[in-house]
């Protein structure tokens, strides 16, 4: 009786043992970090975010990311009081793997604010399964917990940003004033997220602060300036080369395109200009071979800039409420024009892809360096080649300048939306001291 009793005893401390056995460390790859991006931009594509609201949802994930590794890096910076509102996030309790704990806050708040919650569960069930072999189980959960409370932390403070309440907001009135945006064919959806303008901000001090100079008067007297806007995006339409018809494909980008047969419509769902940029970061960070900390770096500084983009943007979209070339075309032109890419359903000026995709290249290039190249294949997976850019502005200009070709914008919401693009990203970059430049000088 006694020997079974001490081999029962010796069997449940062998159990319990063995649930604390593995080692108290786990050190993640970037590559891991880059996949998780790519499932948050696989997700947002399926569930059809517009492009502001997807900006932000890749925001608020890439900083919990880079705030959690940044507090087990002296030679990093907390963006806590250098983003609007943002407090510094909570310390671990207990000893953790800073690697897995921003995982998981990115994971965490990813599902939040997606759709498709049980495609990121089955993805992050997956991942963890892999990551938790030879781990200590307690020290794997502790690191699990923080970044579920530093998750907390965030989306508490992405609460106060008005989103929420944005929801419940008026939908855009469209008049019959022949100046004003119209909804256009062949979808003639509502104007996307008219009261953008209203959400927080993340490093600008107000969606306004940069405004761009006023779009062109609408005049169709033919010696008008207007006029003559008009008429360049036409021409440029009926002929286009191969290859502006390519550059106009590549940089698309429309999460709302909308194939008619007959009287069937059918979506073709497509990733969003920012989610283009997230990319651009991954073959960035793959190509300079960053560890996770540098590549955190880059998804938060970049994100950020993308986010802001879009609030500026937007809030002179909807100031300017400017119609959109192809009403213009079709009613004083040539009522049969189409033009190569369907016309995104919000007002024209100013373009957005010439503010963000400027906007995150200035963010990028402060990073990364002027003279970068680098190999585009992020419409791969979309049907699309692959294009090859000597710097992040250089990819920049070439998305901005899509537009016309795409002939969806007039070139003053390109040049000017350029402008506003980049002096906006280099707001940002100056602002944001992710790098503790201190202790860099001091081991310099």
């Amino acid at each position: 009786m006694k020997k079974i009793f001490l081999t029962v005893l010796l069997a449940a401390i062998m159990a319990f043992t063995a649930c604390d056995s593995g080692v108290n460390e786990l050190k993640i790859e970037s590559d891991v970090y880059h996949q998780t991006m790519d499932k948050l931009s696989e997700i947002i594509v399926h569930d059809i975010f517009s492009p502001p609201v997807a900006s932000r949802i890749y925001a608020y994930p890439s900083i919990a990311m880079y705030e959690i590794l940044a507090k087990d890096d002296a030679g990093y910076n907390s963006l806590a009081g250098q983003l609007n509102e943002l407090t510094p996030i909570p310390d671990p309790k207990e000893d953790v793997s800073y690697d897995l704990a921003a995982l998981q806050a990115f994971i965490k708040i990813g599902r939040t604010l997606i759709f498709s919650e049980s495609d990121m569960d089955a993805y992050r069930d997956e991942l963890y399964e892999k990551l938790s072999d030879g781990v200590n189980s307690k020290y794997f959960e502790a690191s699990l917990a923080y970044g579920d409370e530093v998750a907390a932390h965030i989306l508490k403070w992405a609460d106060g940003d008005m989103y929420k309440q944005t929801r419940t907001y008026p939908k855009f009135t469209v008049t019959n004033d022949p100046t004003r945006w119209q909804p256009t064919p062949p979808g003639y959806f509502e104007a996307i997220e008219p009261h953008w303008t209203q959400i927080r901000p993340f490093a600008i001090d107000s969606a306004s602060q940069f405004t761009p100079e006023r779009p062109t008067a609408f005049d169709m007297d033919k010696n008008s300036q207007f006029f003559k806007e008009t008429m360049e995006v036409y021409e440029t339409g009926v002929n286009l080369s191969q290859e502006q018809k390519e550059i106009a494909s590549f940089w698309d980008c429309n999460p709302y395109v909308m194939n008619v047969t007959g009287h069937v419509m059918a979506a073709t769902k497509k990733i969003t200009p920012g989610g283009h940029w997230i990319g651009i970061i991954k073959i960035a960070c793959k190509k300079a071979e960053t560890n996770p900390m540098q590549t955190a770096e880059a998804y938060a500084l970049t994100s950020v800039a993308l986010a802001d983009g879009f609030i500026s943007c937007w809030d002179e979209k909807f100031r300017s409420n400017l119609i959109r070339p192809e009403t213009v075309i079709n009613k004083y032109i040539d009522e049969e024009w189409l033009p190569l890419l369907q016309t995104p359903p919000f007002p024209e000026y100013t373009s957005g892809h010439s503010v963000i995709s400027n906007a995150a290249a200035t963010a990028l290039t402060s990073i990364f360096g002027d003279n970068f190249s680098f190999t585009d294949d992020t419409e791969e997976k979309y049907g699309l080649t692959v294009r090859e850019f000597d710097s992040f502005i250089d990819a920049s200009e070439e998305a901005a300048i899509s537009r016309l070709y795409g002939g969806i914008h007039y070139m003053p919401a390109i040049t000017n939306g350029v402008t506003q693009g980049r002096k906006l990203g280099a707001y940002v970059v100056d602002k944001l001291e992710l790098r503790n430049q201190a202790l860099s000088q001091k081991e310099e």
